[in-house]
């Protein structure tokens, strides 16, 4: 086994999810072309520059674009989540955050014609203007061990607040036998960028309870307004004090150098990117 590439234990786990065709003629190993992605994904090397033992490169990401598109690593993603949920592994303390990802002029180098953009792809590609280029923000819901629930990639400058109901509605763990999947946490931990009336009003309305620090230009407007400014929201310190937690997984995400600084084109290949990652996440916890 050369670096990067996958443990027999993140094999055996990873090998029952990735589909096989039943006719045509025999592909290429399965672990191989894996290996590739995963390699290119950790070095944030060019497709073209993969190591010949890996196969043709095109092979390599003709698979990767195949499985963006059908959601392949989405599914396998919560699939392993599904199995972390029956045996009881997952803490249901959520946080919430979203961190910057520059994105390289090569990926910036996208035609934005009308009508070549594919249903699942954003006209934008999930790419936003700043004054310092081209980013990407990705949106991230982890559980109280840091490990990835559910995410979303939108333009840089697409603020926090504006997205965290999205991404809360995208956590889904499925149950393994009867039962439909699990969408609510048992608590949301937050930062002030995520502290407004509506979500507060969304988080009581679905019976999540939620520690978000409130903004100070909201404390001295509710005390502006005296006894119709209603009572401040509770909040606790200690419970507060476990939001590094989300930081601590952006980090171990970032150790992936193609999620470090996006390279893909598209953001269908990017958010594939990140939940082959975060699977990984998964493999070596549980």
């Amino acid at each position: 086994m050369h670096r990067h590439e996958l443990t027999d234990r993140e094999w055996e786990l990873l090998a029952p999810l990735i589909p096989r065709a039943v006719t045509g003629r025999p592909r290429a190993d399965d672990r191989k072309v894996i290996n590739g992605m995963v390699h290119k994904i950790r070095t944030g090397a060019p497709w073209r520059d993969l190591p010949e033992r890996y196969g043709p490169w095109r092979t390599v990401y003709t698979r990767f674009r195949r499985y963006a598109l059908g959601g392949v690593f989405t599914q396998v993603l919560q699939q392993i989540q599904a199995q972390a949920d029956a045996a009881g592994d997952i803490d249901w303390l959520v946080q919430i955050d979203s961190t910057i990802v520059r994105a390289h002029q090569h990926a910036a180098a996208t035609g934005r014609k009308r009508g070549c953009v594919s249903l699942d792809e954003p006209a934008d590609h999930a790419l936003g203007r700043s004054r310092g280029g081209p980013t990407t923000k990705l949106h991230l819901a982890c559980d109280g061990r840091g490990r990835p629930l559910a995410l979303l990639i939108t333009p840089g400058q697409r603020h926090d607040g504006v997205c965290a109901q999205a991404l809360l509605e995208r956590i889904r763990v499925r149950r393994l036998g009867v039962g439909r999947p699990r969408c609510r946490p048992d608590h949301v931990i937050a930062d002030k960028a995520y502290s407004s009336r509506g979500f507060r009003a969304y988080l009581r309305k679905r019976g999540i309870g939620h520690t978000i620090p409130e903004k100070i230009d909201q404390q001295r407007h509710r005390r502006n307004r005296g006894r119709r400014g209603g009572r401040p929201p509770t909040f606790d310190r200690e419970t507060y004090r476990r939001r590094n937690t989300v930081e601590r997984c952006f980090n171990q995400l970032k150790h992936f150098r193609g999620i470090a600084t996006r390279f893909d084109k598209t953001a269908a290949s990017y958010e594939a990117a990140v939940s082959l990652a975060s699977f990984l996440l998964w493999a070596r916890s549980v």
